[in-house]
């Protein structure tokens, strides 16, 4: 792989734990394999409840939860200006040298980016050093919206801790088929499919039950569902579901049931793969990519082609071993693997020219005869807001703190999975 130098990086976005996703996940488990290479990795969110402050979680991973309350499903209200004293001070304190965001849905993410660069900073959308998306199908949607070059986009897909999940000791028995779904229930995530998909099944496939696990604004609709068409000994509703008990839900079943309407990767496949499920799901964004087609029956976002896919599924149940597609899945899907691709990306900020403002401006007004403008404004405001904070506290009066370096068996056993 050559020589990497060793980097400072701030990992921003309002997901993380204790909220418990996809994107929180990424972010722990890619910080702490950077950790183990040497980098220095910092994260800043909003605060959650009572969580507020600096915490330190495994390997030394430090977290800034910044006295911020989420607005909508987790996000920060967008203030535009309002986190720029706060993530100037992290950025100054902590020595940072590449500024990291994730989830395009984040504004504390697009907040703190957009400040990073004003001030200098490597690493919307329209004013970065590079991107990573996690599956062909998200880069080239991102090309094509964003008007970035293809060059500065990376591929880099999710992985999962395939020591965290793994199959039954003993699989379960197949005289009664398990399907397991395991997701937010609000529309994106296909919650209204799942409404039209379940009784169907039900109907055709006697031996079929149902356990759903999570929450959200459409569970109502699936708990009526199973009312009027008195499922409730085949449907078993557990509610949200917490992170460390995901894998002794998905080892109960043999089939796990994604109906995503939208997906850039969809980590959940992967741990449920993992377990030695056979997946089905919908033929969206980035889902065909994920696994070899003989580990997963994919169908269009339709309630008859998705009975199909089930079916199909149930027929194919006697060929799955769940052992050999854990040891696939391991072989597969490694965060060190991630977390090394991800220190080329950094390599290929750290070597891009700084832009100076007028070059910035030019970029975000091609972005339209009205909004390209109102943009320019918006950036012209946050450069003389970040000159008069260096005037009122200049950046040589900040202290910077100093690295906490701990010994490698903080971390090993966490990581270890992984190699």
């Amino acid at each position: 792989m050559g020589h990497h130098q060793n980097h400072r990086i701030l990992m921003v976005s309002d997901f993380f734990y204790p909220n418990f996703g996809g994107v929180e996940n990424h972010i722990y488990y890619l910080s702490q394999c950077l950790l183990k290479l040497g980098h220095k990795v910092v994260v800043v969110t909003h605060a959650y409840g009572n969580r507020s402050g600096i915490r330190y979680m495994t390997g030394g991973l430090k977290v800034y939860y910044v006295p911020w309350r989420p607005f909508y499903m987790q996000n920060t209200l967008p203030t535009i200006y309002g986190l720029l004293p706060i993530i100037r001070t992290i950025l100054i304190r902590e020595k940072i040298t590449i500024v990291h965001g994730h989830q395009a849905f984040s504004t504390f993410c697009h907040e703190a980016l957009m400040h990073g660069r004003t001030m200098g900073y490597k690493f919307t959308l329209a004013d970065l050093s590079q991107a990573i998306c996690v599956s062909h199908t998200s880069k080239e949607n991102t090309v094509l919206r964003s008007g970035l070059p293809p060059e500065k986009v990376f591929v880099i897909p999710n992985a999962v801790d395939t020591a965290m999940f793994k199959p039954a000791d003993q699989c379960p028995s197949i005289e009664e088929i398990v399907i397991v779904v395991i997701s937010r229930l609000v529309y994106r995530k296909g919650a209204d499919l799942l409404v039209e998909v379940i009784p169907e099944v039900c109907r055709l496939h006697p031996n079929v039950r149902f356990i759903i696990g999570g929450d959200g604004a459409k569970r109502v609709r699936l708990e009526e569902m199973r009312e009027k068409h008195s499922l409730q000994d085949r449907v078993e509703m557990l509610g949200a579901v917490q992170h460390d008990q995901v894998r002794s839900v998905l080892i109960s079943g043999h089939i796990f049931l994604n109906s995503s309407l939208t997906e850039a990767f969809c980590i959940a496949i992967l741990e449920a793969a993992s377990c030695g499920l056979l997946t089905v799901s919908t033929r969206v964004g980035g889902v065909p990519e994920v696994l070899p087609e003989d580990m997963i029956v994919l169908a269009e976002p339709d309630p008859s082609a998705m009975v199909q896919a089930v079916g199909k599924a149930i027929s194919m149940l006697p060929e799955i071993d769940p052992q050999v597609m854990h040891k696939r899945m391991r072989e597969l899907y490694n965060w060190h693997d991630v977390a090394k691709r991800t220190e080329i990306v950094y390599d290929h900020a750290l070597k891009c020219s700084n832009q100076n403002l007028l070059e910035r401006l030019s970029r975000y007004l091609s972005c339209g005869s009205w909004a390209g403008k109102l943009f320019c404004l918006v950036m012209i405001v946050g450069f003389l807001l970040w000159r008069l904070l260096e005037l009122w506290q200049p950046a040589d009066e900040i202290e910077e703190v100093p690295d906490v370096i701990l010994p490698d068996n903080h971390h090993e056993e966490m990581l270890h999975q992984s190699q």
